[in-house]
């Protein structure tokens, strides 16, 4: 049985991140992501614009804000990576019912400054991946249990990606200490802990919703940002929908594009096939800034309800608003120091930001036991 001094389940952000401070304290540790790829709820789509450059579309989280969110710029900078911008300048579309014309009307700017990363926060991720070793950072990895056995956890593993010899699929590791880099509530759901968690820890965190698991996001790229030349930011609110709320995603010296915030809610989407909802979603942004928007040459939905490894059945019927941060750890039994959640959702800063992935992480890894130090 391998043994390790530390295990992070998920490898989102924060397990990323977690594994960076890791690497830098030389404390033994693997990291077990059940995707295929890494990233977590931070997904980049990718087109091709020549045989030099690709044009990147955030189908996840798109900005952070570094005047108050100084340590995520921190990293940013360390791991030099180049930010843009969020395109607000002219003015905005609103459509306030379905029997009015969409009207033009005063933009804003948001103060701090939104920003995003070139090359989409895939970018991140990819940054982070680089600073590690790759033997420590296994994916297609599903943790199914985590039995404490007094001299350690032990944590049973799923192997997702078969290979010929099926006696691979399941593999059981050790580790002195655990750190959850997922959601809470999918932590409780997905995961058997013998001994069971203290009754108030398990139903805390079934209770966090988990950010962006009920939100659906559609792209829709083009040649050129022609709203642009109308004096559009390509900002746009609507009661009427599909989309309730829409931005600018065009790539500076690249393709032209626009993305929304699906208002349908997540149980109704399961009953509208991914092309139609497409097709509601151009209608919608003809609508707002005419014929040019109806050809989109690639268009992106994305459908977190739709995502197993993010969103449980709770989850399907949440608001989609941030939750207020549960305990990360129970501070008595059994489990009080050895098991620590990191997930953007324990941040008491941040919970459900980018900001608050790395703040879970940083204070998780700050606060593991003397003992793994030594």
């Amino acid at each position: 049985m391998k043994k390790v001094s530390v295990a992070i389940v998920g490898g989102g952000l924060s397990g990323l991140y977690a594994a960076y401070l890791l690497e830098k304290k030389s404390i033994d540790y693997v990291l077990l992501e059940a995707r295929s790829t890494l990233g977590g709820r931070i997904v980049t789509a990718k087109l091709p614009k020549d045989n030099e450059n690709i044009d990147s579309f955030d189908l996840g989280p798109s900005w952070f804000w570094p005047a108050y969110q100084q340590q995520l710029a921190q990293l940013i900078d360390e791991l030099r990576l180049e930010t843009v911008a969020q395109f607000e300048d002219g003015e905005m579309m609103v459509e306030r019912s379905p029997d009015e014309a969409a009207v033009r009307t005063h933009g804003y700017k948001s103060s701090p400054p939104s920003m995003r990363l070139k090359g989409g926060m895939a970018a991140l991720i990819e940054a982070l991946h680089l600073h590690l070793d790759a033997s420590r950072i296994l994916t297609g990895q599903i943790v199914s249990q985590l039995n404490n056995t007094g001299q350690g956890i032990e944590i049973e593993v799923i192997n997702e990606i078969i290979s010929e010899d099926a006696s691979g699929q399941i593999m059981t590791l050790q580790a002195q200490h655990v750190l959850l880099a997922l959601p809470p509530r999918l932590a409780a759901e997905s995961i058997e802990f013998q001994p069971n968690l203290p009754t108030n820890l398990s139903a805390q965190w079934q209770q966090t919703a988990t950010w962006m698991a009920p939100h659906a996001k559609y792209v829709a790229v083009y040649d050129t940002p022609f709203w642009q030349k109308q004096g559009l930011s390509g900002a746009a609110r609507s009661s009427q929908g599909p989309m309730v709320e829409i931005h600018d995603a065009s790539v500076r010296g690249g393709s032209g594009a626009l993305f929304g915030f699906i208002g349908i809610p997540a149980p109704v989407r399961q009953s509208i096939s991914e092309e139609i909802l497409k097709a509601y979603c151009r209608t919608q942004l003809v609508r707002l800034f005419g014929a040019e928007a109806k050809n989109p040459k690639k268009e992106y939905l994305k459908d977190w309800a739709q995502e197993p490894f993010t969103s449980t059945a709770a989850d399907i019927s949440s608001d989609g608003q941030h939750a207020s941060a549960p305990a990360s750890k129970t501070t008595s039994g059994v489990w009080e120091s050895c098991l620590t959640g990191i997930s953007s959702e324990w941040s008491t800063q941040f919970p459900g930001y980018l900001a608050g992935a790395l703040d879970a992480a940083h204070k998780g890894v700050q606060n593991l036991p003397d003992s793994l130090f030594s």
